[in-house]
């Protein structure tokens, strides 16, 4: 049977973004379009006419690396299960090689290309933290939990859960965890205690 053309499009995106994190994780902002497009084993015209540059590259990665992250946000389970599954997914992707890598790397090239710097982190974790403030405003309005302040309480989950990780992964310090499934129960647990409706506190 035939692939149709979206389908097409879309594995040769997912070859270009999969070069791409290789060879950013590899060379940094060295690494040049044609490079990219060698790996990805595309023209340079069918790489461009997808991303125009490595800024639209990075925020390309950043968004699908936000997908996969919240994806547990776009379930129906109960709230403990999500935020579970959410700190998870977080503790994870914040210990494999190639983020700790690209997290060095955009902290020491931010002050010369803050427009990359500001494209990442809108499309990457200011996204998260969007979609996790729209997740806790809805749990208020069923009732589920009493947020205030989504928005605020939603930085207050992403810091409960990767506590100094971050900064770890900036200083190039080793930033492992131990016991990811128990510390992402713990965080849940301890954030829904905070946020529970007077009837449940």
């Amino acid at each position: 049977m035939p692939r149709i053309a979206g389908q097409i499009d879309e594995r040769k995106r997912e070859a270009i973004l999969d070069a791409a994190s290789e060879l950013l994780a590899e060379k940094g902002l060295a690494v040049s379009m044609e490079e990219i497009a060698r790996r990805a084993g595309v023209s340079k015209q069918t790489l461009y006419n997808r991303f125009a540059s490595k800024t639209d590259i990075a925020r390309a990665l950043a968004e699908r690396r936000s997908d996969l992250i919240t994806a547990p946000l776009r379930t129906t389970e109960e709230p403990e299960v999500v935020l579970t599954a959410l700190a998870r997914a977080m503790l994870d992707k914040a210990g494999e090689p190639d983020q700790k890598t690209s997290m060095r790397g955009l902290a020491l090239i931010s002050p010369h290309a803050p427009e990359l710097a500001s494209a990442v982190y809108d499309a990457g974790p200011g996204e998260s933290l969007r979609r996790l403030a729209q997740w806790l405003a809805e749990q208020d309005r069923r009732g589920m939990i009493r947020v205030p302040d989504p928005a605020l309480a939603a930085e207050m989950f992403t810091g409960m859960v990767l506590g100094h990780t971050n900064l770890k992964l900036v200083l190039g310090v080793d930033a492992g965890v131990t016991n990811i499934p128990g510390r992402a129960s713990e965080t849940a647990r301890r954030f829904l205690r905070a946020f529970a409706t007077m009837s449940e506190g």
